[in-house]
């Protein structure tokens, strides 16, 4: 096992100072699907990172946030779900599958980052859709090796149909991990309240952080005072500090 490493200042980058990805993948039942590796030097955790519904592993959401953990001491794993393999393939664009399908890919590829992570600390979560269908698996039976999960803007309702968050949110109290919610206060996705609320009923185990002046995608408007670097710099911030407390904890 290698021991906890103590938190870390952000390391700052620019594109030529970018940690390095390594092409992975993960078998699945009827085939593989794409993954990418960040490791920076001497990682303190390895996260098993998902996408959201929208958008794989090379959107710039995804690709920015490894960087900025990276520069944290903190490695990911990002995978694709196989609808999304599909669309990267073929150019078409499909929906998500199906939650059995997303559930089963989300297991293998949390077994595929703990193999690679040799000993670190191991989360997992993902953006949106990725994050859900983590705490889904995680609700249904442990995910082995994972100490906790990390949500980047947590799914609680479709816009405007904030009288599904009770049902988004019911699978929540069979998570027996920490659960770190990261939420901007303008997500269309996430009435502040209701999240709130969503958090405040698992008690212990769950952490709210609040982007101020974010919106799902975790970006802020100019007159909010900040930039979406600064924004995003925060969440990263969290995850380190709330990952650095969850393994010295323990």
């Amino acid at each position: 096992m290698i021991p906890p490493q103590p938190p870390r200042a952000a390391v700052e980058f620019g594109e030529k100072d970018r940690f390095a990805e390594q092409a992975q993948f993960v078998s699945l039942r009827w085939g593989e699907v794409s993954a990418l590796f960040v490791r920076p030097p001497e990682p303190s955790a390895m996260l098993a990172f998902a996408h959201g519904a929208g958008a794989g592993i090379e959107h710039p959401f995804m690709s920015d946030m490894a960087q900025r953990l990276a520069g944290r001491g903190i490695a990911s794993f990002r995978y694709h779900f196989p609808y999304m393999e599909a669309r990267a393939l073929s150019g078409r664009r499909r929906p998500p599958d199906r939650p059995p399908v997303l559930v089963e890919t989300v297991r293998a590829a949390v077994a595929k980052a703990g193999r690679l992570a040799d000993g670190l600390p191991l989360l997992a979560g993902g953006k949106s859709m990725g994050g859900r269908m983590t705490s889904t698996a995680a609700s249904e039976a442990p995910l082995p090796g994972v100490r906790g999960l990390v949500f980047f803007g947590f799914p609680l309702h479709a816009p405007g149909r904030p009288e599904r968050a009770a049902e988004r949110a019911a699978h929540l109290s069979g998570v027996a991990l920490p659960m770190l919610f990261l939420q901007g206060t303008r997500d269309a996705l996430a009435r502040l309240d209701l999240i709130e609320d969503t958090c405040a009923s698992l008690g212990p185990l769950a952490t709210l952080h609040r982007l101020d002046g974010a919106d799902h995608s975790f970006r802020v408007l100019k007159r909010s005072g900040r930039t979406n670097e600064e924004a995003a710099d925060d969440a990263a911030d969290r995850v380190s500090a709330w990952t650095t407390r969850l393994y010295t904890s323990a």
